[in-house]
């Protein structure tokens, strides 16, 4: 049993922490990942069985056929868990209270096809695009919190300074809606828990380390995810507006990003090692 498989099955559904990567298909991941001789067709079903969960960026550049999305939900282990990122359609537009029929147009696209392997939903928005109250609003309204009775959880990706801000952090309260915590990167980091789960994404790994982060840093992710899963906070992440309110155990999914990228399956399989028994 793979080190992935024994960290799933220890866990209760109260509280799960997935680690992962950004998706699958990466050829200097041949060799160093997968091993030689595995088919490009088969990449999928082996790193499904290494990691706990993928992102998926495709659905970011351009609507995927629901046939796709089946196939994916067959190839993968019967509890594994994909998120996608959203149409970049929905997100770099002016005005993101007109992105309607986009947001719309994606759920109708096939992506319910992943059944219970769909997980939150990625919505990145452009480096440039800056905070209006008003208009972020109105998108958060938009977001469906049920697609044909399946529940969905939806995560915004912001990049901008001016989200610093409390009343961005209230928003995304009152709409139950969560931040992509920004780690290791020259993004803002916006570490407040904003809904019943926690989206990370780590993007500090580098060449000169085996597992893509030193030992120290990855049994300081290892951690936090543990402390998120436990419905505490990390206490060396900066937040923006307190909150009282206490949750006894919440979901995280956590993925290796950017950074060298050989390297980010090696430092997903080491973090799951670390985290080992999750809350819950």
């Amino acid at each position: 049993m793979t080190e992935a498989s024994r960290t799933r099955k220890s866990r209760s559904a109260a509280a799960r922490i997935r680690v992962g990567i950004g998706g699958w298909t990466f050829e200097p991941w041949r060799g160093p990942f997968y091993p030689a001789g595995l088919t490009q067709k088969r990449e999928l079903e082996y790193a499904s069985r290494k990691l706990t969960s993928i992102e998926i960026n495709g659905t970011f550049y351009g609507t995927q056929r629901a046939t796709s999305f089946e196939k994916w939900h067959d190839e993968t282990p019967e509890d594994f868990v994909f998120s996608l990122k959203a149409p970049r359609f929905a997100t770099h537009r002016r005005v993101l209270g007109e992105a309607g029929d986009s947001i719309e147009r994606f759920f109708a696209s096939g992506v319910l096809a992943l059944k219970n392997k769909l997980g939150p939903i990625n919505w990145q928005f452009a480096t440039t695009k800056q905070f209006d109250a008003e208009d972020f609003d109105a998108f958060l309204s938009l977001l469906p919190k049920k697609v044909d009775g399946r529940a969905i959880r939806h995560a915004v990706e912001v990049r901008h300074e001016s989200f610093r801000h409390p009343e961005f952090v209230s928003l995304l309260r009152e709409h139950e809606v969560a931040v992509v915590v920004a780690g290791d990167s020259e993004h803002p980091q916006i570490a407040d828990v904003t809904a019943p789960f926690v989206y990370a994404r780590i993007m500090g790994t580098v060449e000169s380390e085996d597992l893509g982060y030193s030992d120290q840093a990855l049994d300081a992710w290892a951690s936090r995810a543990k402390a998120w899963a436990a419905g505490e906070a990390p206490d060396d992440l900066e937040t923006i507006a307190h909150s009282a309110k206490k949750v006894t155990a919440r979901d995280v999914y956590l993925y290796v990003i950017s950074g060298y990228k050989v390297r980010n399956p090696a430092a997903g399989m080491a973090l799951i090692e670390r985290i080992g028994h999750a809350p819950g």
